[in-house]
């Protein structure tokens, strides 16, 4: 229980955004198990990769390089900002024509690759974290240290700001957010401050949050991590449908993979894991029965080959990159369909 608390508390800590950048420079992202991510992938040239969260462009820039020199990468990302910045890849002479850019939610890969003609694709890597763009913003509100809208939005031309969730949710449900997305133990205690504190008068900064869910628990008590990380966390996927967006992303992955291509996934705390992991394991089986069913009914035929377990970093990019220090590389490669894992014993009367 002590290691499972403690492992919760890293991963966190990675949504306080307490930790600054590698180099102590707000605004420049560090790219995550980046040489692990690119290997994974096994770039070759003329293959088609895309990379479902743009962010800083470290890894794009590096499968681009890995697939010299007919390589293409389609870059997705929902925040335009990151979009924009990407704009300036294509002055670089070595990566030419070879870049696609679009403004989307990796949910939607499978109609953006073909919508680019780029379908079969070779590689898909998604990286889940926040970019140190977003992080180091005070204006997007996903980080309490600095003072700012609560917004929370990956895409801020759509959708509802955070602050609309905390002042018109209904006690219960925010509840459940807290507790469900940010495993919160004192959800309920949070909540009921909250609850008094927008009848006063309506919750809109991220020190405003802060401020109260800290009142709510007592402080950190000793505690390495801010008392509102795991709430702020709970928000931002709540915001964004996070998690919903992912299991849409993974089946459109293996949906839009040729066969022999390859599926990574770093992800940075135990809930988006959880479902990469089962969705591998899954898309891995020969049957898709539950349990208690004695023969399979169900024709299912894997999609997945689960290659090897997950990747952490090393103790010098975590030295590094501190924020690297709960990231999880999952890797997966696309069946032929219609595939029988035969090393596999069949479901047994």
């Amino acid at each position: 229980m002590q290691r499972t608390r403690k492992r919760r508390d890293q991963l966190n800590d990675r949504d306080a955004s307490a930790t600054p950048s590698a180099n102590g420079e707000a605004g420049l992202h560090v790219p995550v198990l980046l040489t692990e991510a690119v290997a994974a992938l096994n770039p070759r040239s003329g293959g088609r990769y895309l990379d479902g969260t743009f962010g800083g462009g470290g890894h794009t820039r590096a499968i681009l390089a890995a697939s010299e020199p007919d390589g293409v990468v389609l870059a997705l990302d929902a925040d335009a900002d990151a979009i924009a910045r990407g704009e300036a890849f294509f002055a670089d002479p070595v990566i030419g024509s070879r870049l696609r850019l679009a403004h989307a939610n990796f949910a939607d890969l499978v109609t953006v690759a073909n919508h680019h003609g780029l379908a079969p694709l070779d590689g898909v890597l998604l990286d889940l974290g926040l970019s140190s763009f977003q992080l180091d913003s005070g204006d997007r509100g996903f980080a309490f240290r600095f003072e700012g809208p609560l917004d929370m939005r990956f895409d801020r031309s759509t959708g509802q700001p955070a602050s609309v969730l905390v002042n018109t949710l209904p006690p219960d449900e925010l509840m459940q957010i807290l507790w469900r997305y940010g495993e919160e133990p004192r959800a309920r205690r949070i909540v009921q401050t909250i609850e008094r504190e927008r009848t006063a008068s309506p919750i809109e900064t991220t020190s405003q949050l802060a401020e109260i869910v800290s009142g709510a628990v007592g402080g950190r008590r000793g505690s390495d991590t801010h008392p509102a990380t795991r709430t702020f966390q709970a928000l931002r996927i709540a915001t964004n449908g996070e998690l919903v967006m992912l299991a849409q992303a993974l089946n459109g992955a293996v949906a839009a993979l040729a066969a022999g291509g390859r599926l990574a996934v770093i992800s940075f705390h135990s809930l988006e894991d959880r479902m990469v992991k089962q969705f591998i394991r899954r898309e891995a089986a020969n049957c898709a029965c539950l349990p208690e069913q004695p023969i399979c009914i169900c024709q299912h035929r894997p999609r997945l080959k689960s290659l090897g377990k997950a990747t952490k970093p090393g103790s010098d990019e975590i030295s590094r990159n501190p924020r690297s220090r709960s990231a999880l590389l999952r890797i997966a490669e696309r069946l032929p369909d219609g595939s029988v894992d035969s090393s596999k014993q069949e479901r047994r009367v």
